[in-house]
C-alpha cells in the first residue's frame, strides 16, 4: 500500500495551518532566507509553531532553502539548517550541492529528510539515479514530465520518492535552468527574486526582420491544473501532489487544498487496498470548492498526455476566472449578460478585447443579470464573452471559517482497583477515587464529560464502558481530570521529535552531464560556492564553471530551455502536423526596450533553446 500526499504552499503561518485545517497531508513554508519565493520569508519560531500544529494530524513540514548560496552565506545557511532541525521540520528542500554536501557531513543525526528541489532540474532517470545517490530520499520532477515519463522513472528507481507539481502556475524553463530574470536586472530566479520575464510581451520576428507577431506574451502559460488526472500520476508513481503558490493568500489554499484533497480521498476509498492518504484526520467542510474561482490564468494538463497545443496564454499574464457568460445588450450605463451565473456588487469582471489586451472593471451594482460597472468599459461589445477574477460573494464565504480538522478517537472508560481509567490509542489516564455505588448509571454524565474534547484536534467517535464502571459514582471534576490528562498524553506523544528515514550518500557512476546543454553552458550547475566546487570536483565533472550569477561574462548565454515550443503553438511543426513556415529562420522574440532573443528549435529533443543576443 502506498502513501499519497497532498502538499500546499504556505506563505505564513496562518496560510500554513489553514491548508492542514483543509486536508493538507503536508505543507512546504520558506525560512527568512535562502528559499526560492524571497518575498515569502517566515521566523524560525513560526516553522516551529506550524510543525507542533502539523504533527498531531501526522501531517509535515518542509522547508525551502533551494536557492544557490554565496561563500559569505554559507555559515549563516547552516546556522538556520540547524534551528529548522531543532524545531522539528520534516524535509528540507536543496538545490545547492555545496549546502547539501555541508548536511551530509556536519548532520549526521539530523531528523529532517532531504528531498531535491524542482530547481535541481530532474527530468531523467539519470539525474534522478544521480540525486538519491548524493542522500535525497524524494526528488520533485520537472513539470515537464507526462505520466508516461514519471512511470519510467518510478519503474527504474522504485525506492525514490517522486513528488509532482499538480496544480498553480506554469515556469515556461525548465525551472532552476531560467537566468532570463538575471541577464535582463540582475534579479537571479536561482536566487528568489524572479522578475517574471515570461510574463512579459514580446515581439516575434524573422531572420529577414519580417514580424510574425506584434505585442503578444509568447512566453506566458496557463496555470497547471492535475485535478482530474491524479489517479493516473499516483498510479505512475508520484506519492506526493504539489500545489504551487507560496505567494498566494489563505482564501487561496483553502479553496484549492479542499478540492484536491477531497478528490484524492475519493481515490483512496475506491482503492483501500492500493492508496492510503499520508496523515490522518477527518475535514468537515463548510463550502463547495471551486478551482475557477480563485486566482488562475485558464487551466492546462501540459504535458502529462504529452504535447498539446493550447497550452499557453498569449493574450495576457494575469488571472481571467471563471467563464460567465456574454454580453446581451447595452443601455447606456449598464449592460445585461445571457448566461445563468448570479452577481454581487464589488464582483470583478474582464474581457478580452480586439486588440488582444484585457480589459477588467468592477461592478458598483448588480440587480439580476443587470450589471452597473464603477466605470463602463470602453471596448465593451454586444456578444464579447466576459471572465470575473473576483467573486465578492465566494471572498465573504472564504473569509469565514470553512473547514475543521479532527482526529476521530474511540476511548474506553474502566476500573482501576483503586479507582478509574480512561484508555485511547494506548495511552491510558487514571485516578484514584473508591468505588461508590451510584444511585442510577452515570453513563449519561460519563458520556458528556468525556466527549468534551474542545480545541483539541479529537473528536470522540465512541466511548466504550467496561467493568461496569458507569454502576460507581465519580465527580464530574474527576472526569475532566482524566479527559485532559489523557488529552496531554496523547499530545506529548505527537510532539516527539520523528526519526525521519534518511538516505546516506552513496555515490554513483552516473554521468554528470544530464543534457547536451550542461555541456556547453556549465554554468547551468548553478556552482555558487567552494563548497559545491568541492562537490563537483569529487563528482568527477571536469571543467568546473561558477554560477551565470557569479560570471555572467558568457556572450549569447542560453537562458532558457522550454518544452513550450512557439513554432508547434502558432500551427507551424511540420513533424506535428503543423503549416509549413514562410518566414526565415532563426526567429528572434523582442522586448519592448529593444533586447533580442534568439530561439533554437530542438526538433529531435521536441525542446526550445533561448539564447539572449548581445
Amino acid at each position: 500500500m502506498r502513501l499519497l500526499e497532498l502538499l500546499a504552499p504556505a506563505k505564513n503561518l496562518e496560510c500554513g495551518m489553514a491548508a492542514i485545517d483543509h486536508g493538507a497531508d503536508a505543507v512546504y513554508i520558506g525560512a527568512r532566507k535562502f528559499g526560492a519565493r524571497a518575498a515569502a520569508g517566515n521566523s524560525v519560531e513560526d516553522i516551529g509553531e506550524l510543525c507542533r500544529y502539523a504533527h498531531q494530524f501526522g501531517a509535515r513540514v518542509h522547508v525551502t532553502v533551494n536557492t544557490i548560496v554565496y561563500d559569505g552565506e554559507l555559515e549563516d545557511t547552516m546556522a538556520l539548517i540547524k534551528q529548522l532541525d531543532e524545531v522539528g521540520v520534516d524535509a528540507l528542500l536543496l538545490q545547492d550541492m555545496g549546502v547539501l554536501s555541508k548536511i551530509v557531513a556536519e548532520m549526521p543525526d539530523r531528523h529532517f529528510q532531504l528531498h531535491a528541489s524542482t530547481q535541481c532540474d530532474s527530468r531523467s532517470i539519470e539525474k534522478v539515479k544521480w540525486l538519491h545517490a548524493q542522500g535525497f530520499q524524494r526528488v520533485v520532477l520537472a513539470r515537464e514530465l507526462s505520466a508516461e515519463e514519471i512511470a519510467q522513472i518510478h519503474a527504474a528507481l522504485p525506492n525514490v520518492e517522486l513528488e509532482a507539481f499538480v496544480h498553480g502556475a506554469l515556469c515556461v524553463s525548465y525551472s532552476g535552468v531560467c537566468y532570463a530574470s538575471q541577464y535582463c536586472f540582475h534579479r537571479s530566479a536561482n536566487r528568489g527574486e524572479c522578475a517574471q520575464f515570461c510574463r512579459m510581451k514580446f515581439d516575434l520576428s524573422d531572420s529577414d526582420g519580417h514580424v510574425i507577431e506584434r505585442q503578444r506574451h509568447l512566453l506566458s502559460l496557463k496555470d497547471m491544473s492535475q485535478i482530474d488526472n491524479l489517479k493516473e500520476l499516483a498510479d505512475a508513481g508520484a506519492c506526493s501532489f504539489k500545489i504551487e503558490g507560496r505567494l498566494k493568500d489563505v482564501a487561496y489554499v483553502k479553496n484549492v487544498v479542499s478540492a484536491y484533497s477531497q478528490r484524492l480521498d475519493k481515490i483512496v476509498q475506491e482503492n483501500p487496498k492500493q492508496y492510503r492518504r499520508a496523515s490522518h484526520g477527518r475535514v468537515e467542510y463548510h463550502f463547495e470548492p471551486n478551482l475557477q474561482k480563485t486566482f488562475n490564468r485558464g487551466f492546462t494538463s501540459y504535458f502529462l498526455h504529452g504535447r498539446q497545443p493550447d497550452i499557453a496564454s498569449f493574450d495576457t499574464p494575469k488571472a481571467m476566472g471563471e467563464y460567465v457568460g456574454k454580453v446581451k445588450e447595452i443601455r447606456g450605463n449598464s449592460f445585461s449578460v445571457a448566461g445563468t451565473a448570479t452577481f454581487a456588487n464589488g464582483d470583478g469582471l474582464c474581457f478580452i478585447n480586439a486588440e488582444h489586451e484585457l480589459e477588467g472593471f468592477r461592478v458598483n451594482k448588480a440587480v439580476g443579470n443587470r450589471l452597473f460597472p464603477m466605470r463602463m468599459p470602453e471596448h465593451l461589445k454586444p456578444g464579447t464573452g466576459l471572465y470575473r477574477n473576483n467573486d465578492e460573494a465566494f471572498e465573504k464565504l472564504m473569509a469565514g471559517k470553512t473547514a475543521e480538522r479532527k482526529i476521530d478517537l474511540a476511548m474506553m472508560y474502566g476500573l482501576t482497583d483503586d479507582g478509574f481509567r480512561l484508555e485511547a490509542n494506548g495511552k491510558k489516564a487514571v485516578v484514584v477515587f473508591e468505588h461508590q455505588q451510584a444511585q442510577k448509571p452515570q453513563t449519561e454524565n460519563v458520556n458528556r464529560q468525556l466527549t468534551k474534547l474542545g480545541n483539541t484536534p479529537y473528536r470522540c467517535e465512541r466511548v466504550k464502558i467496561v467493568d461496569e464502571a458507569d454502576r460507581y459514582f465519580i465527580p464530574s471534576s474527576l472526569l475532566a481530570d482524566l479527559r485532559r490528562d489523557l488529552m496531554e498524553k496523547l499530545q506529548a506523544d505527537v510532539e516527539k521529535k520523528a526519526v525521519r528515514e534518511i538516505t546516506d550518500k552513496a555515490g554513483t557512476a552516473v554521468k554528470v552531464a544530464w543534457q547536451s546543454e550542461y555541456k556547453k553552458f556549465p554554468y547551468l550547475y548553478n556552482i555558487a560556492n567552494e563548497s559545491a566546487v568541492k562537490f563537483y570536483e569529487q563528482e568527477n565533472l571536469g571543467e568546473v564553471v561558477p554560477a551565470y550569477e557569479v560570471d555572467g561574462s558568457v556572450a549569447n548565454p542560453l537562458v532558457m530551455q522550454c518544452r513550450h515550443c512557439i513554432r508547434y503553438a502558432l500551427g507551424f511543426c511540420v513533424k506535428r502536423g503543423g503549416r509549413k513556415p514562410a518566414w526565415h529562420e532563426p526567429l528572434f522574440l523582442t522586448l519592448g526596450d529593444g533586447r533580442r532573443f534568439q530561439l533554437e528549435f530542438k526538433c529531435d529533443e521536441c525542446q526550445m533553446n533561448i539564447y539572449a543576443v548581445k
